[in-house]
């Protein structure tokens, strides 16, 4: 089998030269609270260690309870005392594309940090650093055309309209995988919105939102609109138990979700939640199964397996499973393991040694449960240091077993044996999850069918895809509520309906 999976990368381009270059954040050791960097009340501190050299990179303060509610009643006085959510959409929409602007000059700064806390493929997170603007400006442009106010005729007569206002303060949450794009689907809609914000970075991975805050603080944003913090569980938590706080955005693990939306729910706060997952992709009999495994092996490389969305379970015919199987761990484990920074990488480190021990874990489990270990399974030999993990394929994987059911994060990927095409569309919804899915078959009507009948909140044809534009967000415990797409602005907004006598003076379509 061939060790490119279809990608050819140049070796010596200068990657290897960005690890020489600095921390490019000017206040690590503080927070961006009410248009100020401010410092710490609190003395604690997170040490962030470089994936592939086990290095300090740098160390971040993290906030206290204290700091949080000083970022929250920022918000509150930004909402409450100011005019931004009185402002004309366009006006905001101006702010938010100036974002977009300061993110583009930032994205080599956005891409190394990347790299550098999570071990990502510099590659690819250059490339999707340039990329990360684009959402900003989508809901700035958004904002030209969405009906802020829609006019009725009452019952009773007179004169009615519904119109969208923010729903107010903003506590985002993000994970450590990607948390520019996690941020700016939160962050744009929100501003747009009129919502004010505070964004809770992640401690494992906390750049990318400090060079937003660094941008904010350039542009002139107005102060207390975004605020920036970096926090443990205790002080997250405190995000989302404030009163003064009226709506969370969430990304991360299912079981947080869980907590969250039941902390909201006793308070009645509004939130959306995009959680975990444990995609399946089901090979029909119509498909090439080389051309199955070199796509899925390519596609599990991304973000060296720690992707919530990742198509870990695969569903082949049981006459074909073992010919399938063996494909798979041909191709995945023969991608090249290296240094982020390595052009010639397919997969770089997991994020931390926490993470790694997650994964050993998982596949000591389904070593114990009968599964077999066809790729994979340990760490690689040529690399003395650094969180590293082979690419692993399981085969003859129950569906009811851990691996299957619960949500490794990593490079491990799980073949199970279906009898039929209705008994693999059933495996694939024997989940609590519902995030993602693909099916791999050359007859378009099938794959449509198919779809339908796979609950998932994005289906595929024919590998792993997903386009945020038309919306991302999960059935079951993978979420609830949509980012990306109009979708994604209207959890930012309530409709308000309004009974006058008659037509006020002045009224205007955004008046």
């Amino acid at each position: 089998m061939s060790s490119q999976l279809g990608v050819d990368r140049p070796v010596g381009d200068g990657h290897f030269a960005a690890r020489e270059a600095g921390v490019p954040l000017r206040h690590p050791d503080r927070f961006f609270i009410d248009g100020r960097w401010v410092a710490p009340l609190s003395a604690s501190s997170f040490a962030i260690v470089d994936p592939a050299t086990e290095e300090l990179y740098y160390t971040v303060s993290l906030a206290g309870e204290a700091d949080m509610s000083h970022a929250i009643a920022a918000a509150r006085t930004a909402f409450d005392r100011t005019g931004w959510s009185l402002l004309e959409p366009a006006e905001r929409a101006e702010w938010v594309h100036k974002l977009a602007e300061g993110l583009r000059r930032r994205a080599d700064d956005a891409g190394l940090l990347w790299t550098r806390q999570v071990g990502v493929l510099h590659t690819m997170a250059s490339a999707a650093m340039a990329r990360v603007g684009a959402t900003y400006d989508f809901y700035a442009d958004l904002a030209a055309d969405f009906e802020w106010q829609v006019r009725h005729s009452p019952m009773q007569g007179g004169f009615g309209v519904v119109v969208r206002e923010a729903v107010g303060v903003v506590g985002a949450i993000v994970a450590w995988n990607t948390p520019a794009s996690l941020i700016a689907y939160k962050v744009a809609p929100a501003l747009v919105a009129g919502c004010t914000v505070v964004v809770k970075a992640p401690p494992e991975a906390p750049g990318e939102a400090y060079v937003l805050a660094e941008v904010a603080e350039e542009i002139g944003l107005p102060a207390g609109v975004l605020n920036v913090v970096t926090a443990d569980r205790d002080a997250s938590e405190l995000l989302v138990t404030d009163p003064r706080v009226d709506k969370i955005a969430f990304t991360g693990s299912s079981a947080v979700g869980k907590r969250i939306a039941s902390i909201c729910g006793s308070r009645m706060a509004r939130y959306t939640l995009e959680l975990g997952g444990k995609s399946p992709a089901i090979i029909f009999d119509d498909y090439d199964l080389d051309a199955a495994a070199k796509s899925l092996a390519a596609a599990e490389c991304t973000l060296n397996g720690q992707v919530c969305a990742s198509l870990t379970r695969v569903i082949v015919g049981r006459d074909r499973h073992d010919e399938f199987a063996e494909a798979l761990a041909g191709y995945f484990t023969a991608a090249r393991i290296g240094d982020p920074f390595d052009s010639s990488a397919q997969i770089g480190p997991l994020a931390m040694e926490r993470q790694r021990e997650r994964v050993e874990s998982y596949i000591q489990k389904g070593l114990a449960e009968g599964a077999r270990l066809v790729g994979g399974g340990g760490r690689p030999k040529d690399f003395d240091r650094g969180f590293y993990i082979e690419p692993t394929v399981f085969a003859g994987v129950d569906n009811q077993s851990t691996i299957a059911q619960e949500e490794i994060f990593g490079p491990v990927l799980s073949v199970i044996p279906a009898d039929s095409e209705q008994h693999a569309i059933e495996l694939a919804n024997q989940t609590v999850f519902g995030l993602n899915a693909s099916v791999f078959t050359n007859d378009i009507d099938r794959a449509y069918h198919a779809a339908r009948r796979i609950r998932s909140g994005t289906v595929g044809h024919n590998g792993f895809r997903s386009d945020p534009r038309m919306g991302v967000g999960g059935f079951k415990q993978s979420g609830f509520g949509r980012e990306g797409n109009r979708d994604g602005l209207l959890p930012y907004l309530e409709p308000k309906s309004v009974i006058l006598d008659e037509i006020p003076a002045g009224y205007g379509p955004l008046n």
